[in-house]
């Protein structure tokens, strides 16, 4: 049998064991992926009960000697040598365990009418550092002999063999392929100690206690047992390179790390250290200012207040409860830098799964501070990896579109406190649009922009949306022009034609704006037009017939002008030719992609030099033939040709300045200078 058919053989069997389980009404949120169990028995390996004394009275002095289940013996091999990346998880699983035992225990009693007679339901933590001992304890439900044996003597059977095998015979170090197939969390234990005990007695009345003990090797010991009450304990006697887990502050700094939430307090050396609420599942009326500030310092390990907070719970397409902060600070440089997404924890039922979860978020929303829980999600054996990628980019794009409808709405309802957060956090949005591979995400983040624009007040911002409200009777396009502040913005040449038809131009000065409203394409069905683009499809739609007019050089006076400027300039220029987009204004440049010309100008500039830089952009200069310097510089080319060729050769720059083409300005100075030389020579 292949090593994959082994797999989906084990994965089926197991997942019909589980289902009959749920189906026969004997399992309490139970999952595949934390199982570790024959089929016969439905629940996870737990931990133990407070008040048992590690001294027991055998009432049979020969223990029973067992060997451990071949399959197990692999994988107690692959647990202790390489499975977690830190050793410390293994307080985390049997926290996680214990948890799981004493809810296992509510919902039985609970069916059976019996949790008024529970006692106390906690997890009990004793640190030994005289003895390297750690003890961790529930008084949950409990195991039977039969349940000690199917759960940490053996696995399930269907296919556990072929693929244990499979794993180890692989040359590949990466044991993500063994994700959700075996709940190992009691074995991690063994990663520390060289001697478990664990004492326990079932829940069910008349039941018996045992001691079961073993090294992690190939054999363990069950001894049937006096003086235990009902729970499991777990005593850890540790190696000698692991004493630091019989130190109280490392068990509190561990369970602080990952454990603080779980549903049943723990004491540590009898002392409840677990009391900061879960506020996520709480209800969110019911939370307050303060708590929520507080929280938030907790999670985010910061000292600053949340502006928003944004409280979510959803059953489908996947089930996830969510408490999300957007800080009040403005990020700081290393924020914009840092790409990884490390603002949320990720749970689930409580437990921490991993601090900093990357991809449970896009990364343009980094800055967001919180917490996710979700139920749905299979991890791994030590819980650090998400395995199912599928159900990743679900939480993923669930909670993307949740955050981006909340801005909207804040927006909308609360403008003022809405463009405070965006005028310290935009850049992330415009990142969002950037990196985004939906248009209809990329889209909606467009929503959230804001733009001056020649109808609004310097200062003042609109949106896409109140845009397409002042539309113009048959306008098709949403226009914008790139430039670095709003005073040349006003002076460009390139919304003249626009200016007279009253149609109103956004207007962005970000670096990284014009790239950013290239990526969005359209809003509404409307496309965003860059200004300078509009002058060409102006152009081409009006082909040659440009209207000169009275005051106008005369067509007989273009066709010997044009050539001879395109003489001037040689390679620099695709073409010379007249447009009638421009007022007053002598000339412009097109390019046929000048968002791509100007990014690439900005990135390969000092890679190339002029010669190849014109030939890369073959740009045309078009001429205002109305305009005065155009018509002196047609008798100027035959009665003063020195001069002529230099305002040819300004114009040419002064266009490219304006089109946004030329890093340096400063080769215009010498230019410039000679031009002054001859007209005061003239003088």
């Amino acid at each position: 049998m292949s090593s994959m058919a082994a797999v989906k053989l084990f994965r089926n069997q197991l997942i019909r064991n589980v289902w009959r389980f749920r189906s026969s009404g004997q399992i309490y949120n139970f999952r595949p992926s934390n199982v570790l169990l024959s089929s016969s028995v439905p629940i996870r390996n737990f931990a133990a009960n407070p008040s048992l004394d590690d001294s027991v009275n055998e009432k049979n002095p020969t223990a029973e000697k067992l060997e451990f289940q071949a399959e197990t013996r692999m994988l107690l091999d692959i647990v202790a040598k390489s499975l977690y990346s830190e050793k410390e998880v293994f307080i985390r699983e049997l926290i996680s365990n214990a948890s799981d035992a004493l809810e296992k225990l509510r919902y039985v009693s609970l069916k059976a009418g019996e949790s008024h007679d529970l006692g106390s339901l906690d997890i009990s933590i004793t640190t030994d550092k005289t003895n390297r001992k750690l003890t961790i304890q529930d008084t949950g439900i409990g195991m039977t002999r039969e349940e000690l044996i199917s759960n940490l003597g053996t696995i399930a059977k269907s296919g556990s063999k072929a693929f244990l095998q499979n794993i180890q015979q692989s040359e590949s170090t990466n044991l993500s392929s063994i994700i959700g197939q075996f709940g190992v969390g009691f074995y991690s234990c063994f990663m520390v100690a060289d001697r478990v005990e664990v004492f326990t007695k079932s829940m069910n009345p008349h039941a018996t206690g045992y001691l079961w003990k073993s090294d992690g090797t190939n054999e363990y010991e069950i001894i049937e047992s006096d003086n235990i009450e009902r729970g499991t304990k777990i005593v850890m006697y540790l190696k000698q390179d692991c004493r630091e887990y019989a130190s109280e502050e490392t068990v509190r700094n561990v369970i602080n790390k990952y454990s603080n939430f779980v549903n049943s307090p723990i004491k540590l050396n009898g002392s409840e250290i677990n009391t900061i609420q879960p506020l996520w599942l709480l209800n969110p009326k019911s939370i307050s200012k303060e708590q929520h500030d507080e929280f938030y310092k907790f999670v985010a390990n910061t000292y600053d207040r949340p502006r928003f907070v944004l409280h979510y719970s959803a059953e489908a397409p996947i089930q996830v409860r969510a408490l999300l902060y957007f800080p009040e600070l403005a990020p700081d440089q290393t924020d914009f830098y840092d790409s990884s997404t490390k603002g949320v924890s990720l749970y689930t039922r409580r437990i921490l799964i991993k601090k900093e979860a990357e991809n449970v978020l896009p990364k343009w929303l980094r800055f967001v501070k919180g917490v996710i829980d979700s139920e749905d999600i299979p991890l791994n054996l030590s819980r650090e990896m998400l395995q199912n990628s599928s159900l990743l980019r679900k939480l993923n794009q669930l909670l993307t579109n949740k955050i981006i409808k909340f801005l909207h709405d804040k927006s909308v309802k609360d403008l003022d406190e809405y463009m405070n957060f965006y005028q310290d956090y935009g850049v992330f949005i415009k990142e969002g649009v950037v990196t985004s591979d939906d248009p209809k995400e990329r889209e909606e983040l467009a929503g959230l922009l804001r733009y001056e624009s020649s109808y609004t007040k310097p200062g003042e911002t609109t949106s896409f949306e109140d845009y397409m409200k002042r539309r113009q009777e048959g306008q098709n396009d949403i226009y914008f022009l790139s430039a670095p502040n709003r005073t040349l913005a006003e002076s460009s040449p390139y919304i003249e034609a626009l200016k007279k038809k009253n149609i109103e131009v956004i207007y962005c000065y970000g670096s990284h704006d014009e790239i950013v409203l290239y990526q969005v394409k359209t809003f509404k069905n409307v496309k965003l037009t860059l200004v300078e683009k509009e002058i060409n499809a102006a152009n081409s739609q009006s082909s040659q017939a440009v209207d000169l007019g009275a005051d106008s050089l005369s067509q007989l006076q273009l066709d010997s002008l044009l050539p001879w400027i395109e003489s001037v300039l040689g390679n620099k220029v695709k073409k010379v030719k007249t447009t009638g987009q421009l007022e007053s204004h002598p000339c412009v440049i097109t390019v046929d992609d000048m968002t791509a010309a100007r990014h690439f100008i900005k990135t390969q500039l000092k890679q190339m030099d002029d010669e190849i830089l014109f030939s890369v952009l073959q740009p045309q200069l078009e001429l205002n033939p109305k305009h005065a310097v155009i018509k002196k510089l047609h008798t100027l080319k035959d009665s003063n040709p020195e001069l002529a060729k230099l305002i040819v050769e300004q114009l040419y720059s002064n266009s490219m300045v304006t089109a946004g083409l030329i890093n340096d300005s400063r080769k215009l100075v010498s230019n410039m200078n000679h031009i002054l030389e001859l007209v005061v020579e003239k003088y």
